[in-house]
């Protein structure tokens, strides 16, 4: 099992989830980042000062998936995340150990 984690543009979001749905993903766990790669953030203008975002809305998504369905799920996240410009966000895909259901106690696949 892997735990994808995705870091999105926040308008994204319903776009992502539609096509993880579409591919048979059931869980997704979201939760609303701020952080800055290579863009380094940017200048704004606010009632006629400038100002500098340093960290910029992201979301993060946490998606435990199969082995088999680890390339669907990161495919259907790259076509439907991407906007072409800089600041799309990041994939991570690391190694699950042991997943557990607390309300049946089913572990691996199974629990997911």
């Amino acid at each position: 099992m892997k735990l994808v984690t995705a870091i999105i543009k926040p308008f994204k979001m319903d776009d992502v989830r539609s096509a993880l749905s579409d591919i048979g993903v059931q869980g997704i766990t979201v939760t609303e980042v701020k952080g800055f790669g290579r863009q380094r953030g940017h200048t704004e203008l606010y009632r006629g000062a400038e100002y500098v975002v340093d960290f910029l809305p992201k979301l993060k998504l946490e998606i435990a998936v199969a082995e088999a369905q680890l390339e669907a799920t990161i495919d259907a996240i790259i076509n439907s995340a991407s906007t072409g410009k800089i600041g799309d966000g990041k994939i991570f895909v690391s190694e699950l150990e042991q997943v557990i259901r607390i309300r049946t106690g089913e572990t691996g696949e199974e629990a997911v």
